[in-house]
């Protein structure tokens, strides 16, 4: 079972779903299940990822299955270098919304404790 994905404004559409639509979208031979599944799980997201740098893994992945010799020629093999360009330009950037709602989490809280922690000075003797 896919976990749920953190709210988002009502009129929006969280950006994990936009991508796996993307993904899905994709011509045939398309994109393998496990992807679409990492996709689902947030695995290329900003604030879900347990990657450091998602967009760039994402990039990497989708130019690696573009450019496999049996996509030569194929819609797909374009497709997926859209994508690809569309992650670069943003478009799959988490919102405004998911910032929010992630730094509301605990693990955004957390981090933004860690960051305001000043280091103490060293006791005097």
């Amino acid at each position: 079972m896919t976990p749920p994905l953190p709210p988002v404004a009502p009129d929006t559409e969280h950006t994990t779903a936009k991508l796996v639509r993307a993904l899905q979208a994709v011509p045939d031979p398309g994109v393998s299940e496990a992807m679409i599944a990492r996709a689902e799980i947030g695995h290329y997201h900003d604030y879900l990822s347990p990657l450091a740098l998602p967009e760039l893994a994402l990039v990497a992945e989708l130019r690696a299955i573009a450019n496999h010799p049996s996509r030569n020629g194929t819609r797909s093999r374009l497709v997926l270098l859209d994508i690809a360009q569309r992650v670069i330009n943003g478009e799959f950037d988490a919102s405004k919304a998911e910032s929010d709602a992630w730094a509301r989490s605990p693990e955004g809280r957390q981090a933004f404790a860690s960051l305001v922690r000043l280091p103490q000075p060293p006791e005097r003797p």
